[in-house]
């Protein structure tokens, strides 16, 4: 099974950290890999890539005529792909050596859709001690509580995400509407919404393997309070968004909270009185804070999304 991994990037900045996440892709155990280079609208990014990989038979390179952003480039580089399978990965993302062969064991064993795997942390600047697991889904990490195991969910982070390329297509690719509606470009979720229309469609979600690994580079920024919230607010305010582009959307959110405030919560309390520490109080503390957060985006977005 050939599977094609579409990777897009639009400036020269931090080029050695998108080379880690080439490189990343070019050393999977998978054989049949290709790798989708697409360069948004930049034509010294597109030089670039082409210097430096286009020669290879496993890569293609595509180059957007404008910046058309993020989604639109993936679909770009799902057309120009040549794999039964089209995954995506970010260019601050490095994958696990057996990602792609984790993903075709999905597709072969499981006859899976679409498939992805976990979102893994790599702390450029150190793990933010007051940042409780819960809400690693901030800095594009998988969060505790997302799954018990194997098995569908509704979608995975669009970092550590495939679909059977006719499928994908079939469906239209991602709305690039997301993130521009309403005047406002604050709102994400393509992956969400995708899926969504996915399930309404075939009546299946994404398979979740945890042993298909991706890491996230956390840089500095990403774990400043100021930005966090920052952050907080504007998923909340984009998780309305998605209930009302697609309602069936929004279930797993309602049970993480469930479980946030039933299991969680409580579980933090009593180790908190168990082990005291510093770091177990600021968690703890940050838990309801950036619940709050979450819940005052959701509210502003119930004013703008009806």
């Amino acid at each position: 099974m050939r599977v094609s991994v579409v990777l897009c990037t639009h400036t020269l900045d931090r080029y050695d950290v998108f080379t880690e996440a080439v490189e990343s892709i070019r050393d999977q155990t998978h054989d049949d890999t290709e790798l989708v280079l697409v360069s948004d609208g930049s034509q010294a990014v597109c030089d670039r890539l082409r210097a430096d990989w286009g020669s290879r038979d496993d890569v293609l390179v595509h180059c957007n005529d404008a910046n058309v952003g993020l989604l639109e480039s993936r679909n770009n580089g799902a057309r120009a792909a040549t794999g039964e399978v089209v995954a995506f990965i970010d260019d601050d993302a490095v994958a696990d050596a057996e990602w792609v062969e984790r993903l075709v064991r999905a597709y072969e064993e499981e006859d899976a859709l679409a498939a992805g795997g976990k979102m893994a942390p790599e702390w450029v600047a150190g793990r933010p001690a007051f940042l409780p697991a819960e809400f690693y889904w901030l800095v594009g990490v998988t969060q505790r509580g997302f799954a018990d195991g194997p098995g569908e969910v509704r979608n995975t982070f669009g970092s550590n995400i495939s679909f059977r390329r006719d499928v994908f297509l079939e469906l239209g690719g991602f709305d690039t509407e997301i993130g521009g509606r309403q005047g406002d470009a604050n709102l994400q979720g393509g992956e969400t919404e995708l899926a969504a229309r996915l399930q309404a469609e075939y009546g299946h979600g994404v398979y979740y393997d945890p042993d298909a690994v991706v890491a996230h580079k956390v840089f500095d920024f990403r774990t400043r309070p100021r930005w966090l919230l920052d952050r907080a607010f504007w998923q909340g305010y984009s998780k309305r968004g998605m209930e009302v582009l697609t309602p069936e959307s929004s279930d797993e959110e309602f049970d993480f909270l469930g479980r946030l405030l039933t299991e969680f919560a409580p579980a933090r309390a009593k180790n908190l009185i168990i082990n005291p520490s510093v770091e177990r109080f600021l968690q703890f503390v940050m838990l309801f804070v950036f619940t709050g957060v979450v819940g005052a985006g959701y509210l502003y977005g119930m004013t703008k999304w009806r």
